[in-house]
């Protein structure tokens, strides 16, 4: 939902989220209050007409996660380059892999290679920085990145989108020390997020 808002770059009514996300309004409503009280989305009430709660319009904050120029640059790039490769490659999946590896060791150039603990941790900030709002455990091994910034090109081109994430975390632990073909990741494997695995067996790791 603070995707769709984001993206938008505009106000949004509850019943205009609803139609596109494709969810009840009450539900909506829910998860725009919680929003609201983190201060992630903000709300304008329209004047009350008659009975009933009274209509209202929500944006996505100025300081919010995703308001960052580096997200939406990296986020418009992506998705034109998922467009692409859906429609020009013959190995759309393949070049999405090395698209993304490309990418990651150009977004990890300069960070000093360390041992493989530094080079997860370096990645995960990376991610961070990209609006993935990754939630990892004590040593760096494994995180749920509970924020997608290409959410729905994501949907639209999964093979391709979710390949060019993979690729990204594995060329950027390549260039900081890490072991790229640990790396392994499981999109929307739980509810509101992926799970990335940066030290998997490098017999069950894959694209």
């Amino acid at each position: 939902m603070l995707e769709q808002l984001q993206m938008s770059g505009s106000s949004a009514t509850v019943a205009a989220l609803a139609a596109a996300l494709g969810l009840h309004t009450n539900t909506i409503r829910e998860h725009l209050d919680a929003l609201v009280e983190l201060g992630m989305v903000s709300r304008e009430l329209a004047p009350p007409v008659g009975r009933g709660r009274p209509a209202g319009s929500y944006t996505a904050t100025a300081d919010g996660p995703g308001s960052d120029p580096r997200v939406r640059e990296y986020a418009g790039l992506a998705t034109a380059l998922a467009g692409q490769l859906a429609r020009s490659s013959t190995h759309p999946e393949a070049d999405a892999l090395a698209a993304g590896e490309t990418w990651g060791r150009s977004l990890a150039a300069g960070i000093p290679v360390g041992t493989p603990a530094h080079a997860r941790r370096r990645v995960l900030s990376l991610l961070t920085d990209l609006g993935f709002d990754p939630e990892a455990d004590a040593r760096a091994t494994t995180a749920r990145l509970r924020r997608c910034p290409l959410l729905h090109a994501a949907r639209e081109h999964p093979d391709i989108v979710c390949l060019v994430h993979l690729g990204i975390v594995r060329g950027s632990l390549a260039a900081v020390g890490g072991d790229p073909d640990r790396a392994a990741l499981l999109p929307f494997s739980e509810p509101g997020a992926c799970r990335l695995h940066l030290n998997t067996p490098t017999s069950q790791a894959g694209a």
